[in-house]
């Protein structure tokens, strides 16, 4: 039996209780360590998944509202290139400023193109009674359009439509008896009779000549002065 060394003393059964104690406690952190990294890895790769899926389904939403934007579009058409069938046009008014009159005027045409015109504009709108022209001649110089119409001609169901189909702003509408065709609309030394309110020609002129042309003060105001009798928008 080889001698026992003396400097070596033995470990107590306590200390290798307390020594399997502690080992049995570092395991069991680690185990609880391990558990959270994986958690935590597991959720920052859900969250991964989710990102991208949704950054997939973003790009798929824009490129259908591109592909419907440019499906659906139709190029738009210049002023200059709309040909108005029937249009008659008063070059010695275009572009020309007139006078502010307070007395009647006598005007060449019927309804009126331009020329001289009341100190204050028509409010713009729609009327149910005759206009004043003078002032509805000053809102043609501010870029109006002018829809007038045989009141004998346009009626019920149609005159609904024909107010439909004036736009909302820098427009008059009114009614205009002797009219020499069921709707006549004007703009500053511009103007054509058409036939119904389905004639096509209605939205040409207004795509032309609304809020351009040759109106002196274009984008002048077409509210704040005067109303008519029978406005009701």
């Amino acid at each position: 039996m080889p001698p026992r060394d003396s400097t070596s003393q033995p470990i107590p059964p306590a200390a290798r209780k307390e020594l399997t104690v502690k080992q049995q406690r570092d395991a069991r952190r680690a185990e609880k360590v391990a558990a959270l990294k994986k958690k935590q890895a597991t959720e920052k790769r859900n969250r991964a998944i989710a990102i991208s899926l949704g950054s997939i389904a973003a790009v798929a939403v824009v490129g259908l509202v591109i592909g419907a934007v440019v499906t659906n579009s139709t190029p738009r058409v210049e002023p200059d290139d709309i040909t108005i069938q029937g249009l008659q046009s008063y070059p010695e008014i275009a572009g020309q400023t007139f006078n502010h009159v307070a007395e009647p005027v006598e005007y060449e045409q019927s309804p009126a193109v331009g020329g001289e015109h009341a100190g204050a504009w028509l409010n713009c709108g729609i009327y149910t009674e005759p206009v004043p022209t003078e002032n509805v001649v000053h809102s043609l110089e501010h870029g109006a359009v002018w829809v007038a119409y045989n009141p004998d001609d346009i009626a019920g169901d149609d005159l609904e439509a024909l107010r439909d189909a004036v736009p909302d702003t820098y427009s008059v509408l009114a009614p205009f008896p002797g009219l020499q065709a069921p709707i006549v609309v004007s703009a500053w030394s511009e103007q054509v009779e058409l036939d119904d309110v389905e004639d096509e020609r209605l939205q040409q002129f207004v795509d032309k000549f609304w809020q351009g042309g040759s109106a002196p003060e274009l984008g002048s105001a077409c509210t704040g002065a005067i109303d008519g009798a029978g406005k009701i928008s």
